[in-house]
């Protein structure tokens, strides 16, 4: 080995060896936890700045500043964050995105907190802890991992940690203290975390800024590990490091070498984006947070007061109106976090990198260096830049179809951060560039009217997405993106019309921002602000434009008013608080206004008091012998009503929901009123007519892992007939399920529908194909009302029928006042039928019921019954996978029995469920 490759190698096990100590930290961490700590490169500053305070201003001993910083310090902020942070969170039930957005806020407000302590400027007299040689160094490193791999395979403590991990509350039941648990793999990672950060500060920039995110970076480490190995994570960082040293030799000439020159100086960049949009994602829940009322219009005074702001600006001179101008800018760029986040329910920690694409290619525009276009004007060019922009939005759109959670924010986060090293920070991109203001908007006043123009133009952008169809169909993808794809909503292309609008508008608010300040400022657009805007926007309503607005004004006007890291702190303190208002500070701020608003509570009359006492001992004999209230009520659980023919009767007492079957001879229904027919196909099949099977299910097989969930089921669902599936928990009932509905693709076998083969059709395509279905947890968009949960469904049906809402909603008894509520915090018998309602307006031919009767009682399961057996005579084909064999019994034609991913019996309910088990259903 030649003297420069063994220099070389040194060199890289130096640098591998702090991001293998990254890696651990972050394994530790998430294994304890659960919790991805975007907090990690902040604690490392930290520690690395109180190492220096103690050492250089203070001129303690280094053993003793380096004992305190990370014995004391490190760990001790670890246990912190979990007690006061990350636990209760976990005890309100674990959101991640909840944890998510308050690991950010603790980033965000450690940075700014530093920056207000010790400044943002840049310190090169850090203390040496470790010699600049890769031994020491490496050592540490393999002793850390050596140590921790020993505790969690050999030790109690270790046993509790992964049972912890497989899942922390049956670990509480067996006795085991999580709390304590998490709190050691807190302590722990902060204090790997703060050795990191001691140990590079004396290499690179010591700032608020740029150690954080150095950290950062080097989070490929723990991804490729899959957040498990240590082993891994130590051989790629390693391996990550020798070979960014190893690229330095290499010197090509010509277009190239800036290219290499940069993956040279960033490769742990280039294996954050490998690992984040190639591998397979980690955490992938749910992550963002979940609005838990209706979406509120905004108080027309609050616009009057917004409108007021904004325009005061007008009135400034010099500095004041020079620093006003960048709030219109801000509140376009976070506007497009409103778009993606607030409409979308997408995590975006990128908005940053197209903010500064779209100033970067209007400064190239305008300045005719964009390669096959000439010199634009500024704002022919702003307008251009948003063009070639928005395209890009594909790059974190596309990630997004198959990822969720942590794995999305990953992603994103490594696309900002791919953008800032390899575009912004690059001469060949922004060497010698300009960037000027419109013709006739030259001063800071009327460019500042230019910009409430296009800010204007932005809020009726993402005013758009919020109305009509488009609007509510978002709605339904952030709410319960599984529910939105059965309710035919097409999720993949509404992700990516997502962030297409929002890389334009983030674009449209960079480059108002760099004609504002008159240059292109990488800095401007650096992966940190990204976050804090993310942050930002959440805390103060990701779903609000006014929140967007007031987001703006707060992070500029204390930017400038106070010192500089204020207004990351403030925003850093309310994102960790989220788990308190998880809707945003306006949400909470509206709630708390209604909840003091008094109230006079409604009075009885003298003679409606008497009334009331007379007629309450009454009550329930009224309500046993009241005919079934459009679904609300109902007889005893089991009645058939079957003809003496075998066909279905439809019971005349289904009442005032005006079922065709309900009607008696003389075409009225019991209440007296007419009889409207169900929002199905008028084209169906009549239940009397004999019909083959409408879905077929053909040698389906399906697999997790070495477990086989399906062995080669045969189903058929025809027309007119309720089909029911029972069996033991395990069977494969609802791989089943999922195989038939479109959210799980069979390994081998075939699903058509009427003869046509969908097997590779996902959930949403079937439904508007007539293949429906409900879910056992249920699956409603809580920030819509009832009346907006059935329109998704008729919106996006198999064909479009103006009047099925309507009717849907008298059918299930739900066109009175429930109509205008929300969802959320509605019963769950009330809950149950707004999902089928859902459903129904859809105009369905095959209808899966997943579990339907969970959480209803007597009177709902009876009255669910009815309006299954209505649907059926109605030439629907419904499959019922359910628990409740008396249910089961009383509806179902034909019952299969499942067990071990086969069927083994199949016949009249009868038959099939008296050879049963008693505990073969449950």
């Amino acid at each position: 080995m030649s003297s420069l490759t063994y220099d070389l190698t040194l060199a890289g096990l130096s640098v591998g060896s702090a991001a293998a100590l990254t890696g651990i930290g972050l394994i530790v961490t998430y294994r304890a936890t659960g919790v991805l700590n975007f907090a990690h490169g902040a604690i490392a500053m930290v520690c690395a700045y109180v190492l220096r305070q103690c050492v250089v201003e203070w001129g303690w001993p280094l053993w003793l500043g380096a004992s305190v910083t990370l014995l004391a310090l490190a760990p001790a902020l670890g246990v912190v964050l979990e007690r006061f942070v990350f636990r209760p969170l976990a005890v309100l039930g674990g959101d991640p995105a909840q944890t998510l957005v308050a690991s950010i806020g603790v980033f965000v407000l450690l940075v700014g907190g530093a920056a207000l302590v010790w400044g943002q400027g840049a310190r090169d007299d850090a203390p040496v802890l470790v010699p600049d040689e890769p031994w020491g160094q490496l050592a540490v490193v393999l002793v850390l991992a050596a140590g921790v791999a020993a505790v969690v395979r050999r030790t109690r403590f270790g046993r509790e940690l992964r049972a912890v991990v497989d899942d922390r509350r049956l670990a509480e039941l067996g006795g085991i203290d999580a709390d304590r648990v998490a709190a050691t793999g807190w302590a722990f990672g902060s204090f790997t975390a703060g050795l990191t950060g001691v140990l590079l500060a004396p290499y690179v920039r010591l700032d608020p800024y740029g150690l954080s995110l150095l950290v950062m970076e080097v989070v490929a480490v723990a991804v490729a590990a899959r957040m498990r190995s240590l082993t891994v994570a130590v051989v790629v960082a390693l391996g990550i490091g020798v070979a960014q040293s190893q690229l330095t030799r290499l010197h090509p000439s010509g277009w190239a070498e800036p290219l290499l020159q940069a993956a040279g100086t960033n490769l742990f960049v280039v294996a954050l984006l490998v690992a984040a949009l190639v591998l397979p994602g980690v955490g992938e829940r749910d992550a963002l947070p979940r609005t838990a009322t209706a979406r509120a219009a905004t108080p027309p005074g609050a616009w009057i007061v917004v409108l007021v702001l904004f325009l005061l600006p007008l009135g400034f001179a010099g500095r004041d109106l020079h620093t006003s101008i960048q709030v219109p800018a801000l509140a376009v760029i976070l506007l497009s976090l409103v778009v993606v986040t607030g409409r979308g329910g997408q995590i975006s920690l990128g908005q940053a990198a197209y903010a500064g694409l779209g100033a970067l290619f209007t400064a190239l525009l305008a300045a005719g260096r964009f390669p096959g276009l000439p010199a634009l004007p500024e704002l022919a060019a702003l307008a251009v830049a948003v063009v070639l922009v928005a395209p890009l939005g594909l790059v974190t759109g596309w990630p997004a179809i198959g990822r969720r959670g942590l794995a999305l924010a990953l992603a994103t986060f490594a696309v900002g951060v791919g953008v800032s090293r390899f575009v912004f920070a690059q001469p060949y991109a922004t060497a010698g560039l300009s960037l000027g203001r419109p013709a006739g908007f030259d001063g800071d006043r009327a460019y500042y009217v230019l910009e409430l123009l296009l800010l204007a133009v932005a809020l009726l952008a993402a005013h758009g997405l919020r109305r009509g169809r488009t609007g509510r169909a978002l709605a339904a993808m952030r709410d319960h993106e599984r529910g939105a794809q059965a309710a035919g909503v097409g999720v993949p292309s509404l992700k990516l019309l997502a962030f297409v609008v929002g890389a334009a508008l983030a674009a449209l608010g960079g480059g108002m921002l760099g004609m504002g300040l008159r240059a292109f400022d990488a800095a401007a657009y650096d992966p940190v602000r990204g976050l804090l805007w993310f942050a930002a926007v959440v805390v103060l309503g990701a779903d609000s434009t006014l929140g967007a607005l007031a987001a703006a004004a707060l992070l500029v006007g204390l930017d400038a008013g106070t010192r500089g890291g204020f207004a990351a702190a403030l925003i850093g303190v309310l994102a960790i608080l989220v788990g308190r208002f998880p809707g945003g500070l306006y949400e909470a701020l509206r709630t708390a206004a209604e909840r003091l608003r008094p109230r006079r509570a409604p009075a009885l009359t003298a003679v409606g008091a008497r009334a009331r006492g007379r007629l309450r001992p009454a009550e329930p004999e009224a309500a046993r012998r009241a005919p079934v209230p459009s679904g609300a009520t109902g007889v005893a659980r089991g009645a058939k009503g079957k003809g003496a023919a075998g066909r279905r009767e439809i019971p005349g007492d289904v009442g005032g929901s005006g079922l065709r079957g309900g009607a008696d001879r003389t075409g009225r229904g019991p209440s007296g009123g007419a009889v409207t027919s169900l929002p199905g196909d008028d084209t169906a099949p009549s239940p009397l007519a004999p019909a083959g099977p409408l879905l077929t299910a053909r040698h389906l097989h399906a697999h997790y892992g070495r477990f086989t969930a399906l062995d080669g089921v045969d189903l058929d669902l025809s027309p007119g007939r309720v089909t029911a599936v029972v069996g033991p928990n395990g069977a494969g009932k609802s791989t089943l399920f999922h195989c038939l509905a479109g959210t799980l693709r069979p390994a081998r076998g075939t699903v058509r529908l009427g003869g046509r083969d969908i097997t590779a059709l996902p959930a949403h395509a079937r439904t508007r194909l007539g293949v429906a279905r409900t879910f056992q947890q249920l699956a409603v968009f809580p920030s819509l009302t009832v009346a907006e949960n059935v329109r998704v469904g008729a919106e996006q049906g198999r064909k479009t029928d103006p009047g099925a809402v309507e009717r849907t909603l008298r059918l299930l008894g739900l066109d009175g006042p429930v109509r205008a509520l929300p969802a959320a915090g509605l019963p769950t018998g009330t809950l149950r039928r707004v999902e089928l309602a859902r459903v129904l307006a859809g105009s369905p031919r095959v209808l899966l019921l997943d579990e339907p009767a969970a959480g209803l009682d007597t009177a709902e399961v009876s009255a669910l019954a009815r309006i299954l057996e209505a649907l059926a005579a109605e030439g629907a084909a419904l499959l019922v996978v359910e628990h409740d064999l008396d249910l089961v019994a009383g509806l179902a034609d034909v019952v299969h029995v499942m067990s071990a991913g086969r069927i083994v019996a199949s016949g009249p309910p009868g038959r099939v469920l008296d050879a049963l088990e008693p505990e073969a259903g449950r």
